[in-house]
């Protein structure tokens, strides 16, 4: 598939068929997501990949709870996903790869004469994390694969549970829950979320040329 196609034609499945995805396209969605850019080479994210209802079941017991279950109109769908892929990054392992020798003089904690820096030290230094953008990164291939392989695919955010999620998925300590992919069949009963009636602002608004007010292109 092209990628322009790929692009116009992704969008969030929250409701699924009980049915099994073959393993070789799962191993092929997420090792597209191990190839995604990554700063520095850190390599700092990963996956726990949850598949089959006992597995998935984890997920949605850490996250979820009986009366959101009860009273969302989405959780039949979502329940029948038969993968859940569970982004993670390790912040430590970016503090500690700028910190060495070839990227100690660009990264945030470099000497206050190569680089003006008050936030502090460690993770407080970054004004804009890394690990955040190289997981984003990962969950746009699994998302865009998804669109490639036929199937469907749905970005659950971290709102609740990480805790009890890093502990049940027995998640080593220093790494933290970016968000969820939630992979399968359509079943074509997916409920249209309100969301797509929103008017947001036109593409002429978001995007700037030179300068913000710059001339754009047309909308599209």
């Amino acid at each position: 598939m092209e990628l322009d196609d790929a692009l116009s034609r992704r969008k969030m499945v929250r409701s699924f068929a009980p049915r099994p995805l073959p393993p070789a396209v799962v191993d092929r969605l997420l090792a597209a997501a191990l190839r995604a850019p990554t700063a520095g080479n850190t390599k700092g994210t990963a996956w726990v990949v949850l598949e089959g209802a006992e597995e998935t079941r984890r997920y949605w017991d850490a996250v979820t709870t009986a009366g959101w279950r009860h009273a969302s109109s989405r959780w039949p769908g979502l329940a029948r996903a038969p993968v859940i892929a569970v982004s993670l990054v390790s912040p430590p392992a970016y503090v500690a790869r700028y910190r060495e020798a070839d990227k100690a003089e660009a990264g945030p904690e470099a000497p206050p004469s190569s680089r003006n820096n008050a936030l502090g030290t460690g993770e407080s230094a970054w004004p804009v994390p890394y690990w955040w953008g190289d997981a984003a990164f990962g969950v746009m291939s699994v998302l865009l694969g998804a669109v490639d392989e036929g199937l469907g695919a749905c970005f659950l955010g971290n709102f609740r549970g990480e805790t009890a999620l890093l502990s049940a998925l027995g998640v080593p300590e220093g790494w933290r829950v970016f968000g969820t992919v939630a992979l399968g069949y359509p079943d074509g009963d997916d409920h249209r979320s309100p969301s797509l009636d929103r008017h947001g602002p036109p593409a002429s608004a978001r995007l700037h040329r030179g300068r913000w007010g710059g001339e754009a292109t047309a909308d599209t």
